[in-house]
């Protein structure tokens, strides 16, 4: 096996963080197909923000996330609808992630010094609903059972 390739039997089922790492195409296409694809790629923003020394970059980082997944005012927000996407072809084209008042409160005083940590808790709420719900029904999935047969998972 190459690096980079895990190895996957009947008997063992990657975890949620192994998937993130290693099977995040996998996963990725998982939740595309569920229409939930804006849980991952905030999740991964925030991991890109995170590893960020750059305080400038890091602003334009953060308010990118903020524009994309947090924002009331995203006119990508309203419908989730695919095909609506198209008429934002030259937009970033992602949508709202589902937060609760408590962490959008959070996330809007942190914005006014964006630092690599200001979505930390809209992450971790992310990850948990991802980790309780799509994890769950991705490894009770067909896709999943075809990477089964298959017996690698690249990353």
């Amino acid at each position: 096996m190459s690096p980079g390739t895990y190895r996957v039997t009947d008997t063992l089922k990657l975890d949620i963080e192994d998937f993130l790492l290693a099977g995040r195409h996998y996963f990725r296409e998982f939740l595309r197909s569920e229409y939930s694809e804006e849980n991952f790629l905030f999740w991964m923003s925030c991991e890109s923000l995170k590893n960020e020394q750059n305080p400038d970059i890091i602003e334009e980082k953060a308010r990118l996330i903020y524009e994309d997944y947090i924002s009331i005012l995203s006119p990508k927000e309203y419908n989730k609808n695919v095909d609506n996407c198209k008429v934002f072809l030259f937009c970033r084209c992602f949508f709202q992630v589902s937060l609760d008042s408590r962490v959008r409160e959070v996330i809007n005083k942190n914005m006014v010094e964006p630092s690599p940590h200001t979505f930390d808790e809209a992450q971790l709420q992310i990850y948990t609903l991802m980790h309780r719900d799509s994890y769950p029904r991705f490894i009770n999935s067909q896709m999943y059972r075809r990477l089964l047969q298959n017996e690698d998972i690249k990353t």
